[in-house]
């Protein structure tokens, strides 16, 4: 219904009605419009800054979602380079181990990638922190997936020289002595039966009367034959696989230089050359260019009963011959 407007007459002291002209209608009507249209603006504004809008909900709800995406993600890849890890321990204590090989450098595994701008292009993106750690955990665990393939590829290799390792691994005592009692004197401090000192004696003396065959303790290629200060007459076999034997004070030689020799192979007799007081073989085992304990390169020859015994004999006897 629309409403009748008055106004009071003091003249007649009565309540003329109020006619408005056209303009004043549509002033009025246009005012009632703006405030109307403003109401409604500001409602509609007030909603979106509370609510949002219908995208904005779709864009927020799917902004969740690729987080708790990147949460997942990122939470599998430590789970793989976990079980990564576990692998790159059996690798290096296990396989690696088994073919007498060296574990794979620590620089080499845990190795990052170079450049501190390698990440810049995502710096500007919402939640760049987690999109940049999660992109540098998996480009970490692809480099090591790609360093533990190739180390597998090696073991693989070196699976199939097995064989040919075992043959050339030295494995047996360089002259006869199933009884043990040839032994002399083992790896370690000794007392130096010249100077009466304590010294460190790198090899093993086996005592055995002038001419004793000395044997080829693994498959392998004479490099040296000659004589040597301190050893005499030496003989050295690169056995590859990192392995090399060394026989010292030989009287006389049995092999020539270059020749491929055979475990048990006659190589050579035993002497008292060079520095010796007394016919004996000096004998030395080297791993990776390391002189190492002889001790444990009996396996072919020995018993477990035998072996304790060698063990037992070769650290408490101290007769040094050279």
């Amino acid at each position: 219904m629309r409403k009748v407007y008055y106004i009071y007459n003091p003249r007649t002291q009565t309540y003329d009605r109020i006619y408005p002209t056209i303009r004043q209608r549509v002033m009025s009507y246009l005012r009632r419009l703006y405030i109307g249209m403003g109401l409604g603006v500001g409602c509609f504004l007030i909603l979106l800054l509370v609510f949002g809008s219908p995208s904005e909900k779709e864009l927020r709800k799917e902004n969740n979602q690729l987080l708790a995406q990147y949460n997942i993600l990122s939470r599998r890849m430590d789970e793989a380079a976990g079980v990564l890890q576990d692998i790159q321990q059996r690798d290096d204590n296990l396989y690696r181990v088994i073919f007498q090989a060296d574990p794979v450098p620590s620089a080499i595994r845990q190795a990052g990638y170079g450049g501190t701008n390698r990440y810049e292009y995502l710096m500007g993106m919402a939640n760049s922190d987690m999109v940049i750690n999660t992109t540098r955990k998996l480009d970490v665990l692809t480099k090591q997936l790609y360093i533990q393939s190739n180390s597998f590829d090696e073991v693989v290799e070196m699976c199939k020289s097995h064989d040919e390792m075992l043959r050339c691994i030295p494995a047996i005592q360089p002259v006869s002595n199933k009884d043990l009692k040839k032994t002399s004197s083992g790896y370690g401090r000794r007392i130096d039966p010249i100077y009466g000192t304590s010294a460190f004696h790198p090899g093993m003396d086996f005592s055995a009367a002038q001419g004793t065959d000395v044997y080829a303790t693994g498959n392998g290629t004479v490099v040296k034959m000659g004589w040597e200060s301190g050893y005499g007459n030496c003989i050295v076999i690169d056995h590859g696989f990192g392995y090399r034997t060394r026989y010292g004070h030989l009287s006389k030689f049995a092999t020539k230089l270059g020749k491929r020799v055979v475990r048990g192979e006659v190589i050579g007799k035993v002497g008292s050359t060079g520095r010796s007081t007394g016919p004996h073989l000096h004998y030395e085992v080297m791993v990776k260019g390391q002189i190492v304990n002889p001790v444990n390169y009996y396996f072919m020859d020995l018993s477990a009963e035998d072996y304790d015994r060698m063990i037992q004999i070769a650290a408490n006897n101290g007769n040094v011959m050279d």
